[in-house]
């Protein structure tokens, strides 16, 4: 499913809770094919600015624009048609424990979709082959590993051949080997579907390793404080606190 041009655009957003505003004034795009990082330390919002993206969190005050149009500003249905052209893999992968891993990507292709069970079922099987599970289809995620248990939710999240996927925190609690099999996997669906990526993502490794394009949060100011790419932010932003946070560990 490839397209080109700005998919999402950020303008004048705010967003928070009750009188708090965690980040405001954020203006931002996301281009098709980006694999866009939202960077910074610990509580500057970064899950809360994901959760406005894919339509889990009202913003305070501006805009999210899909394709030109405002997401906020639509009515209901339209909403809940756009949100079904997303992948959201959550931290803890939010798989539902009671039931295998076909019946959780199951899920939601029998809500959205007209499938019959049999087409349900071999979808299944199939998006779970692509993120390397062919086999496990009957495992409840208890049975496998943690590494597992996230692509397992990868693959739900790839179901229904999204548009955009959202990603928080994918790497978490993974050692580093189990996390870079996991960005290569996040590459390799990027390729094959075709889709934008937008990641919550503390880690170097993913940051420079898979990221095209890096917003940066500041908690203490409570706006954004660079855009651009990786690297780019890391040799060449002129703010220290941005260099320094992409650098951290290179001395010792």
């Amino acid at each position: 499913m490839s397209s080109t041009g700005t998919q999402i655009e950020v303008r004048g957003l705010e967003i928070g809770y009750g009188d708090f505003s965690v980040q405001h004034g954020l203006d931002f795009s996301i281009e098709s094919g980006d694999i866009f990082v939202i960077i910074g330390g610990s509580g500057c919002g970064k899950s809360t600015l994901l959760r406005a993206l894919f339509g889990l969190t009202r913003p305070k005050r501006g805009s999210i624009l899909y394709r030109g149009e405002d997401f906020w500003e639509a009515p209901t249905a339209q909403r809940q048609r756009w949100m079904q052209r997303f992948g959201v893999l959550f931290q803890a992968g939010a798989l539902w424990s009671s039931m295998t891993l076909a019946e959780n990507i199951a899920l939601p292709l029998g809500e959205y979709t007209d499938l019959s069970k049999a087409e349900i079922r071999d979808r299944a099987s199939w998006v779970l082959s692509l993120v390397g599970l062919a086999g496990f289809e009957d495992f409840r995620p208890a049975e496998i590993s943690g590494g597992m248990r996230k692509r397992a939710g990868l693959a739900r999240a790839v179901a229904l051949d999204p548009e955009i996927l959202f990603f928080d925190e994918p790497s978490a609690g993974l050692d580093p080997l189990s996390s870079k099999r996991l960005d290569e996997l996040i590459l390799l669906l990027q390729e094959t579907l075709g889709s934008t990526i937008v990641m919550v993502t503390h880690e170097l490794a993913s940051i420079f390793g898979i990221g095209t394009k890096a917003l940066f949060l500041d908690a203490e100011s409570h706006t954004q404080l660079a855009l651009g790419s990786p690297a780019w932010l890391r040799d060449e932003c002129p703010d220290p606190k941005v260099r320094n946070f992409l650098r951290r560990g290179e001395n010792g």
